[in-house]
């Protein structure tokens, strides 16, 4: 009979437990896919609470739902969710650009090229960037679009006098005349006639006509590529930022009043920002160790984030100290009966 009353105590202490245990959190949670853009380390009130603030930036369809707010751990502290603020503004996006541009030219001289390209240019892309983007003047090149021929006739005359006849093999057949050389095309013959003693002499003097031609091979123009690089931004985009501010529960205090209002000015979002989260004014505090003279000036218990685990050993004892009450009354009765049997 004992042995199944001690089980049936047992039994329901076992009930209480299990009732007084908080209920396990989802271990299992969706992985987010937003990494913060900016993370901050610092503390906030009189006794230096450590924060960390880490800032996301979204873009108007993304879920908010995905930012990670569960507890972690970092230099060895454990840090919760304290406030989330929301800000609605508008962005900019830049990304690296580089346009080629093709221009023609009537020389391939270097120098003269560099003169008729503009230093800067304006871009625009298709999805709405713009930009000024610089002449990288490494990239100028320039190439031959074609050839062509042209030939320019030479001419040159030439006297020789004094000849003895007005024979053509007197006169020289091709004579230089700036490098080049130009044939005998024509002959013109004159007479003059001179008394040598009592003898009288014919002399002929030969005007000589040379003629020829020279050609030259030249570029038809050039075709000049150019790179410009830059940047290129586009300032229409919104984004959101949501700020998540995340405080320390391993700090070995619990703030006053006045501190937590210094704490809370500082952690105050700016002008534009909402509010979307903020841990509750009664929500459990960053456990603090007081002195005993605090304690004794304060008549009273602080608490601690061990109150659930301060029940269940009450509960344990009055349990225990029922169940010992029952084993006495049945060694009480046992011992009546043997009485009243002698």
């Amino acid at each position: 009979m004992i042995k199944r009353r001690l089980f049936a105590f047992l039994f329901t202490a076992a009930l209480l437990l299990c009732a007084a245990s908080p209920p396990a959190q989802a271990a299992d949670r969706s992985a987010s896919c937003y990494y913060p853009v900016e993370v901050e380390s610092y503390t906030a009130g009189d006794f230096d609470q450590p924060r960390i603030r880490k800032v996301y930036q979204l873009s108007l369809s993304d879920d908010p739902s995905g930012i990670p707010t569960e507890d972690f751990v970092e230099y060895g502290r454990t840090f919760h969710l304290m406030e989330m603020t929301r800000k609605d503004e508008v962005g900019v996006d830049t990304q690296p650009l580089t346009k080629t541009i093709t221009t023609d030219s009537s020389t391939g001289d270097l120098g003269e090229i560099l003169k008729q390209l503009a230093p800067e240019i304006t871009a625009e892309t298709e999805d709405g960037y713009t930009g000024t983007l610089k002449l990288d003047y490494n990239s100028v090149q320039a190439e031959v679009k074609g050839y062509k021929t042209s030939t320019r006739s030479l001419s040159a005359s030439r006297t020789y006098p004094n000849l003895s006849d007005a024979d053509l093999s007197l006169v020289p057949k091709t004579v230089q005349e700036g490098g080049r050389t130009l044939n005998l095309a024509d002959v013109k013959w004159s007479s003059s006639t001179d008394m040598e003693g009592e003898d009288m002499v014919v002399r002929y003097t030969a005007t000589a006509s040379y003629t020829g031609s020279v050609s030259n091979r030249y570029a038809t123009g050039y075709t000049v590529t150019a790179d410009y690089t830059g940047e290129v931004a586009k300032t229409n985009c919104e984004i959101v930022t949501y700020t998540a501010i995340f405080g320390c529960t391993d700090a070995s205090y619990i703030p006053s009043r006045e501190t937590t209002a210094a704490a809370s000015q500082e952690d105050t979002p700016p002008e534009g920002e909402e509010v979307i989260f903020q841990e509750p004014e009664d929500a459990p505090q960053e456990a603090e160790t007081a002195s005993p003279e605090e304690a004794e000036a304060a008549g009273s218990t602080q608490p601690t984030s061990n109150g659930m685990l301060s029940f269940i050993g009450c509960a344990g004892g009055i349990i225990s100290l029922a169940v010992a009450g029952m084993w006495g009354a049945e060694k009480l009765k046992e011992r009546k009966e043997r009485k009243t049997s002698e």
